[in-house]
């Protein structure tokens, strides 16, 4: 017999624990505020938002709280590109002066859409002036964009290197205009936003936005947590590139048109196509990333992900989703140093671990009463320690740990104790984690290597005590 449960009923009993979970990272990095999200199929299993919108003020960050998500602009414009196509509006082998008259006679108006979509059309990033990413000038309208690829657009050859360009996908945004006779936001708004069934995602500063702005902020100094406040400013003709703002709501929602079989904004080919990896881009002592025509991929726990990266002036944001498997997990962040990529790859770890401990049939699972005793979070001199539930498995789990994989041991309950799987290691591997009940039945410590851990919130009511 088959389990009846779906995807979603496994990672739902897991959401408080993720929540708790984004909580502490955020915590420890002394970000103001994030907002997060979790899809899987259909279902949003997690909607939520911690720390402030704004520092000074102290405003509480919800979850309809909007940030400027930057880069995710990217895939919106690439959707919007292929649903051209798939018209035969344009084609993505058009060169770029073909759509824009003004650079007929440049070298950069010989690039083609399909270059511009993959970063291989070797244009300039920003221009050699780009302080308007620091606020030191507004970002360029139409005719400064134009001089500026005119003058030094071209760095590298056409298909020499991947060079990701938000100068291109500016000039993107105005061949869409051409072809369409309407204003790129307004293109955007019709032919993108609505199909997909987004009400908070907006191109730039829309005027319906109201107050409903997270405040940007800059990054810690070294010697203190204070931040200073980030003004938001309109993106002008690099909107195609990095205006949309949005929520983490929104953006799962925004993956989840973008599934493997949903067609409501493209064909399956055409999904193929901006998702496939086009370029592998290797840097001196990096991790090799890899790029389609507007969509980043990599792997996490096993599970091929496609999706983006958004840096703003005072924000960062990550949104990754897994096709076939049909989860979507998006973190923004209201902080020029917040770890949303960090967060965002820790956060679908766990969601795909809950979904790989599936039991294989109905009454060979454990009864989640009895797993849910063990569960909790501990601490003590060294640090803090999860005993969570993740699918049907119990997990063991350091929640300060970047990856929170990493380290992190399953077990089985054995009695009153729970036994971690085989294996080799430097730490206490394959001794089983003890527990000391109080007259409850509730724990009142466990015992992990001989080290004895508490229940987190009495430790930390005896660290504040002795604190003072």
């Amino acid at each position: 017999m088959s389990d009846p449960r779906s995807d979603a009923d496994l990672v739902r009993p897991a959401a408080p624990y993720l929540a708790g979970w984004v909580a502490t990272q955020a915590g420890f990095a002394r970000v103001p505020g994030v907002q997060y999200a979790v899809l899987v199929d259909d279902d949003v299993v997690l909607d939520g938002a911690y720390g402030v919108a704004d520092a000074a003020t102290g405003e509480p960050l919800r979850t309809d709280h909007l940030f400027r998500v930057a880069s995710h602009s990217k895939t919106f414009c690439a959707t919007a590109v292929l649903r051209l196509a798939e018209r035969g509006t344009l084609r993505l082998d058009d060169a770029l002066g073909t759509h824009v008259a003004e650079l007929a006679a440049a070298a950069v108006g010989r690039v083609t859409l399909r270059e511009v979509l993959g970063h291989t059309g070797g244009v300039r990033r920003d221009g050699r002036d780009a302080d308007f990413w620091q606020l030191g000038a507004p970002f360029p309208d139409r005719a400064a964009l134009l001089a500026t690829v005119r003058r030094e657009g071209e760095v590298f050859g056409r298909g020499e290197h991947f060079k990701y360009s938000n100068l291109a996908y500016g000039l993107l945004g105005l061949a869409v205009e051409a072809v369409t006779g309407k204003p790129y936001a307004e293109h955007l708004r019709a032919d993108v936003l609505e199909p997909a069934g987004l009400r908070d995602t907006f191109p730039d500063l829309a005027p319906e936005i109201g107050g409903r702005l997270v405040t940007g902020h800059s990054a810690r100094a070294v010697t203190d947590d204070r931040r200073l406040p980030v003004a938001h400013v309109p993106t002008g003709a690099l909107a195609a590139a990095t205006g949309l703002t949005s929520t983490a709501r929104d953006l799962v929602t925004w993956a989840a048109a973008h599934f493997a079989g949903d067609t409501r904004l493209l064909a399956p080919e055409s999904q193929r196509l901006l998702q496939r990896a086009e370029s592998t881009v290797s840097s001196p002592r990096g991790r090799d990333r890899q790029y389609g025509l507007g969509f980043e991929s990599r792997e996490i726990e096993g599970r091929r992900v496609v999706g983006h990266s958004g840096g703003f002036p005072g924000q960062l944001t990550r949104t990754w989703w897994d096709p076939a498997g049909r989860v979507a997990v998006s973190v923004l962040t209201n902080a020029v140093d917040g770890p949303a990529d960090g967060i965002a790859n820790g956060l679908f770890a766990l969601v795909a671990t809950a979904l790989s401990g599936r039991g294989p049939l109905p009454d060979a699972q454990p009864d989640a009463a009895d797993l849910a005793r063990f569960e909790g979070r501990f601490a003590n001199l060294w640090g803090l320690a999860d005993v969570v539930r993740l699918g049907d498995r119990l997990w063991l789990i350091d929640p300060r740990a970047d990856d929170p994989l990493v380290g992190a041991e399953p077990l089985t309950p054995d009695g009153d104790a729970l036994s971690p799987d085989p294996h080799g290691g430097f730490r206490a591997v394959g001794e089983p984690v003890e527990y000391v009940w109080d007259g409850q039945g509730r724990p009142a410590a466990i015992v992990v290597g001989g080290v004895t851990c508490w229940p987190a919130d009495e430790y930390a009511a005896q660290r504040a005590e002795l604190l003072g």
